[in-house]
């Protein structure tokens, strides 16, 4: 049976592969979000740049929720926030207050602008969270793949957070799925990515140095587009360091599998749970609230 269900789920991560590739996006979201609730809020966050995020508050708002800002993947390239309402609406389902993010792709911005989006995103999350229900004092950052790329550097390299007017302290912690956290620029990234001697500067693991907020880090141990070497050599390097980091490896699961779990748990179990635990959404997490 598990050998079944295992062959099962590569089959559909395997399909999810080349339909995205195909460019059949609107297919793929359009099921994973199918049934899902529409955000409760809709925010422009960046006047200069027109950018926007979308919120979705917990029925109970009894108390104040975690609050975590959620930036998508897409190779920097592509991605826009409707596409992932399953995962604001799956978090607000378990009592979390989501935020999820635009953020300029490429060829309108690059390397370093999208940081400062995002940044700028989190530093509006503080401000308004407690508006929406949420406490502002368990703020988390999380992303997938290319999103857990500015996740991850966000929570790394401090600077982009401090122009923006956010402390590290005031981050709680990071969420990295499928993230690419020391990575090959290479001649596809490179117009993303500016000059080689801009490279490193991209990398979260060569901005690790112990005063880092807790990290989890869920990686598909057979990734073909990221490897998961990545998320086991940051995790690797933030405890080196002194700092606390929990790493969720999928053995048998690729790429999509720890997004895929937002979409249908069952597609990747555990997922969606350690994530609430993390957060302290989940029954034996910190807040010890319900989901």
């Amino acid at each position: 049976m598990k050998q079944t269900s295992n062959r099962t789920l590569t089959a559909l991560l395997v399909a999810t592969a080349a339909l995205l590739t195909a460019g059949c996006e609107r297919v793929i979201f359009g099921v994973a979000n199918r049934g899902t609730l529409p955000p409760t809020a809709r925010v422009v966050y960046a006047e200069d740049t027109g950018l926007s995020l979308d919120v979705y508050r917990p029925r109970d708002a009894s108390t104040a929720a975690p609050v975590v800002v959620f930036f998508y993947g897409g190779s920097w390239k592509r991605g826009s926030r409707d596409q992932y309402r399953f995962v604001g609406s799956r978090l607000a389902e378990h009592g979390v207050l989501a935020i999820v993010a635009d953020y300029r792709t490429f060829p309108r911005a690059g390397f370093p602008a999208f940081m400062d989006d995002a940044a700028a995103a989190v530093a509006w999350a503080k401000r308004n969270a407690a508006g929406h229900g949420g406490d502002p004092g368990r703020l988390f950052i999380a992303g997938h793949s290319a999103g857990a790329q500015i996740a991850g550097l966000l929570g790394t390299d401090k600077s982009y957070l401090r122009r923006a007017g956010v402390a590290i302290g005031d981050i709680a912690g990071v969420i990295g799925l499928a993230g690419p956290y020391d990575f090959n620029v290479g001649t596809e990234y490179a117009p993303i990515f500016g000059p080689p001697r801009q490279w490193p500067k991209a990398q979260a693991v060569n901005y690790v140095d112990g005063d880092e907020p807790p990290f989890l880090l869920v990686h598909g141990g057979k990734d073909r587009i990221v490897e998961a070497r990545d998320s086991i050599d940051l995790d690797r390097k933030l405890r080196a360091k002194g700092g606390e980091s929990t790493l969720l490896l999928l053995p048998d699961a690729g790429h999509f599998a720890p997004i895929a779990g937002f979409y249908e748990p069952a597609r990747a179990p555990g997922v969606v749970a350690a994530v609430l635990r993390f957060v302290g959404a989940a029954p034996g997490g910190p807040a010890g609230a319900a989901p």
